[in-house]
């Protein structure tokens, strides 16, 4: 076994076609499959199940596909430590963030990025709360920013800001613009929400709970665009991040009131930075921490408590969008650099290679 048959192996599974995977390595289709086939002969097991539109991973192919992503990308961070001894701050840094705050923060954020870390590469993707977690623990991510998350053996949890949550209305309710609603206003409303488990539900469940209240839900619906649509159609209201109307094409077609919690608080969900306590971080992602913990106090709000051991909130994400803004001044703590980056959404930057 070696790490061109496993980067093969990894590239196949992920895009279900040798041909693609040729494609995106640009490394002839024969010698992608000779060297996946002497993959299966070592280790006496059928990794992928070929068919006549490509190949997908057998239960087996499975399990070594992420033994596999993790190994590459391990690789890959010693290769950019040693690089990092050459000067500068250089490498790749994997960064996962829910689809609201990458709204929110991922425009400013490149933009630093590219300013301060010249020599260094940065990719985003875009995912759930739960699912980035266990990334970060398999080391396919270095650092997540997650929802109301809980203390997790071998991950670091920091706190990094705090995102409001607001009633969504469509613009024809009778309901003053800038007023805000009690907790007990909003448990009488038929509301639009995802279903669970899923970050927002679980914070406004439990703080109508806390208050002895419990919500009227109207509809369960995965995903803004479609939770905003109902609302303008009239099925309901709707609990989102303040963000969640930034790209709309027509914001102007609802109102956001101030939701006023027990307390007499505005609700406020809290987000952390997530990474692993087990491997040792490089010097860009410690610049990336100190960026996403300046740009969070510009773009979102005020710092969220650490979350006590044992807690039992879940790590679930908010699926919605958020506001784009101007980079702020950032401290030298994570100056020196700027980049190549690229936006990550599910696929990876192909390079040159032979077979």
């Amino acid at each position: 076994m070696d790490l061109r048959q496993l980067e093969y192996f990894v590239r196949v599974a992920e895009l279900g076609s040798f041909s693609r995977a040729a494609l995106a390595l640009d490394v002839a289709q024969p010698a992608i499959s000779r060297q996946v086939r002497l993959l299966e002969v070592e280790l006496r097991q059928n990794l992928l199940q070929r068919h006549g539109r490509g190949a997908v991973p057998t239960e087996t192919g499975l399990v070594l596909l992420e033994h596999a992503r993790g190994i590459l990308h391990q690789v890959g961070r010693a290769r950019d430590e040693l690089a990092r001894l050459r000067g500068g701050l250089a490498g790749r840094v994997t960064l996962g963030l829910p689809p609201s705050v990458a709204r929110a923060l991922a425009v400013p954020l490149v933009r630093a990025f590219s300013r301060q870390l010249p020599e260094a590469h940065l990719s985003i993707a875009e995912a759930l709360s739960t699912n980035m977690q266990e990334q970060v623990a398999s080391g396919r991510l270095d650092i997540a920013v997650l929802y109301n998350a809980r203390p997790v053996p071998g991950l670091e949890i920091e706190p990094l800001a705090s995102d409001e949550l607001v009633l969504v209305q469509c613009a024809s309710a009778r309901r003053d613009p800038s007023a805000s609603i009690s907790l007990e206003a909003l448990s009488r409303l038929p509301l639009v929400i995802p279903s669970r488990p899923n970050a927002i539900r679980t914070h406004v469940e439990n703080q109508l709970a806390a208050a002895g209240l419990r919500p009227r839900v109207a509809l369960e619906i995965d995903g803004v665009g479609a939770i905003l649509d109902l609302v303008a159609d009239g099925a309901g209201c709707a609990v989102l991040s303040r963000h969640a109307l930034a790209g709309v094409a027509k914001p102007g077609a609802f109102d956001l009131h101030p939701i006023e919690t027990a307390a007499s608080r505005a609700m406020q969900i809290p987000l952390f930075t997530a990474s692993s306590a087990l491997r040792p971080s490089t010097g860009a992602q410690r610049a990336v921490l100190v960026l996403l913990r300046e740009l969070a106090r510009a773009h979102l709000g005020a710092t969220a408590k650490a979350p006590a051991p044992g807690a039992t909130t879940q790590a679930c994400t908010a699926e919605s969008t958020g506001s784009r803004g101007a980079a702020p001044r950032l401290s030298n703590s994570a100056s020196n650099a700027a980049a190549v980056v690229s936006r990550r959404m599910g696929g990876k930057a192909a390079s040159r290679r032979r077979p």
